[in-house]
């Protein structure tokens, strides 16, 4: 399986809190929910082809627990990709606090997590999935086990909250695989990690 991560991040590459505004108010974030007016049907019907492509689900323990709270709480709509995909596929959690997880075929990862993420993507299947997750997929790409990224960006700048880039980590090239805009103006960018970059050097003059 090829570990595949994506995340929707404003223009200002904020991820926290897209959902409502009491998903997530740490840190006192006051601007959740900014996702909302921009989920087009296209922006939908994309992340519906995405979900429908896992063979397994990688959380960190936050994102976990937001969606065990509501993904696995709902019952089946009878029409959701999303919802039937995060309920019927393998979920994967990689925590050193959580015992007992509540959602059903779920396993938590707290030992050598790199290499227990290691033997996933080791199995056949086509994409190990990471969703939100912000302070894991740091560590991953830390550890150089990300093979593809999504960003979908939304045309907004909201000035506070957790960002998913570091104000300071790795270095890497990208090459963009596929790049497409909503209407709505939902950047939509699918990236390969292709290494450390090439940086301009300096000419003797």
């Amino acid at each position: 399986m090829k570990l595949t991560t994506l995340t929707m991040v404003t223009v200002d590459g904020v991820m926290q809190g897209l959902g409502g505004p009491d998903e997530d108010r740490r840190g006192g974030f006051e601007r959740g929910g900014w996702v909302t007016p921009y989920a087009d049907n296209e922006a939908m019907a994309f992340l519906n082809q995405v979900y429908q492509r896992a063979d397994a689900f990688l959380f960190g323990r936050r994102t976990y627990e937001i969606f065990a709270g509501s993904w696995g709480t709902w019952d089946d709509p009878g029409d959701s990709p999303i919802w039937t995909a995060l309920n019927t596929k393998p979920k994967y959690v990689a925590s050193t606090t959580l015992t007992e997880p509540r959602w059903a075929n779920t396993t938590v990862l707290s030992g050598d997590v790199a290499a227990a993420i290691g033997e996933l993507k080791a199995k056949p299947g086509g994409e190990l999935q990471v969703h939100g997750s912000g302070a894991l997929i740091r560590w991953l790409l830390d550890n150089q086990l990300v093979d593809e990224i999504t960003l979908l960006t939304v045309p907004v700048v909201v000035g506070q909250g957790t960002r998913l880039f570091p104000d300071t980590g790795p270095d890497i090239a990208l090459d963009v695989v596929d790049s497409q805009v909503t209407p709505k103006g939902v950047a939509i960018q699918v990236y390969r990690p292709t290494g450390r970059p090439q940086y301009a050097t300096a000419t003797a003059t």
